[in-house]
């Protein structure tokens, strides 16, 4: 399977088996990816890599994988779900738990508020 970060996330994806064609190396394998992916190198780290799952509800479908042009997974925020204020001894951080819009059911993430509001101003009305 296809290992595609989220820049800026610790929440990896993992994207349909693919047949392995060889191995190469020590750590790394060549691998058979379809026409869709012709733009993604076709050889892996192990690290990169996941034993495939039986579990046909895991697999997300390649129609529905938004990649930008760094190949980095393409996830809106839907909504502001909760916020509160991270005190340290100096300075007071907003927190804002956000709700992405992610293929395989609800993600939350916590995000600083004034970095989203830059990012994603849709998601807070003006008052």
């Amino acid at each position: 399977m296809i290992f595609f970060g989220r820049w800026g996330k610790l929440n990896p994806r993992y994207i349909r088996p693919f047949e392995i064609l060889s191995r190469i190396g020590l750590v790394a394998y060549k691998l058979q990816l379809p026409p869709e992916l012709i733009n993604v190198h076709h050889v892996f780290h192990v690290s990169n890599l996941k034993k495939c799952l039986s579990d046909e509800t895991l697999v997300v479908p390649l129609d529905a994988i938004e990649v930008n042009k760094n190949l980095h997974f393409v996830e809106e925020p839907v909504e502001v779900m909760d916020r509160e204020v991270k005190r340290t001894k100096q300075s007071r951080i907003p927190i804002v738990k956000v709700r992405w819009s992610a293929k395989q059911g609800p993600e939350f993430t916590s995000e600083c508020e004034d970095q989203m509001k830059q990012k994603y101003p849709h998601l807070f009305p003006s008052s």
